[in-house]
């Protein structure tokens, strides 16, 4: 797994490549803590080079999701590959999370 971050406005970027699963999560898990620790917290997920996740994986963004909630912010997704958008569809998750094709629209979406 690759793990790249950077910030565009006043939106942390997490970018991610290869396996997302309970392997490679806690690094993850610790970061989107820690982004999600400001106020509003607003977050994007890039998963465009993620090929496979795992329920460990999901349970993350889903607790990644909550805490920026709660912080008045939102945690988004953006490139999902198709085998990983089908897990979200098949766990009902596409209807938790903001879902974009690409950075972008997701940037555009949170800062406005």
């Amino acid at each position: 797994m690759d793990i790249v971050t950077r910030y565009s406005d006043r939106v942390a970027i997490l970018e991610l490549t290869g396996r997302f699963d309970k392997n490679t999560a806690p690094p993850i898990v610790t970061w989107l803590e820690q982004a999600a620790a400001t106020t509003p917290a607003h977050i994007l997920v890039n998963l465009a080079g993620v090929n496979f996740v795992d329920s460990t994986a999901l349970a993350a963004l889903v607790r990644g999701l909550k805490q920026c909630q709660q912080r008045g912010g939102e945690l988004y997704l953006c490139g999902l590959q198709r085998q990983v958008y089908m897990i979200f569809e098949m766990t009902r998750l596409s209807k938790a999370f903001s879902i974009f094709v690409d950075e972008d629209h997701a940037i555009r979406a949170l800062t406005n």
